[in-house]
């Protein structure tokens, strides 16, 4: 019979109806944030708790640094703006990427100033990232409206 409901067996919807504990491999949140000023220590809160639930402690002191220099670079060229953080483990890497709705440049020459006025002012990120042996950068977020998709990977 087309389109008919079938019933799972007990025992699957019992394994199912089980809550899946907080695992490494299970880590992915994304989250939106208001993109005031105190969104840095918000979001620096949010990520050490997912870590420390995900058995990634010894990547907390990086990963805050990294979202507070994500944070506060894109409140610097885009205040008071929504931002999207999002928190993933993948490929054996965590990854921390923000997006802001910086306006787009009309000209090629002003965007590439403004990426790299935003580039030098992440100095501390870059240290802290390169530190570790991750990575991180920042490229426009590919929408009609402009954004930037900013990012910081890290490594156990």
């Amino acid at each position: 019979m087309k389109g008919a409901l079938r019933c799972l067996p007990a025992a699957a919807v019992t394994a199912a109806a089980r809550p899946i504990p907080p695992a490494t491999e299970n880590l992915s949140y994304s989250m939106l944030l208001p993109g005031g000023a105190y969104c840095a220590g918000l979001a620096r809160q949010a990520v050490d708790g997912l870590l420390a639930r995900h058995g990634l402690a010894e990547l907390r002191d990086t990963a805050r640094l990294a979202v507070s220099e994500l944070v506060g670079a894109a409140y610097r060229f885009t205040p008071d703006r929504e931002m999207a953080l999002r928190v993933r483990w993948q490929y054996d890497a965590l990854r921390i990427v923000l997006y802001d709705q910086h306006p787009a440049h009309p000209r090629p020459d002003e965007a590439e100033r403004c990426r790299e006025r935003r580039s030098r002012s992440m100095w501390l990120l870059a240290a802290a990232v390169g530190e570790q042996g991750g990575d991180w950068g920042l490229a426009p977020a590919l929408t009609a409206e402009g954004g930037t998709k900013s990012w910081a990977l890290l490594h156990r």
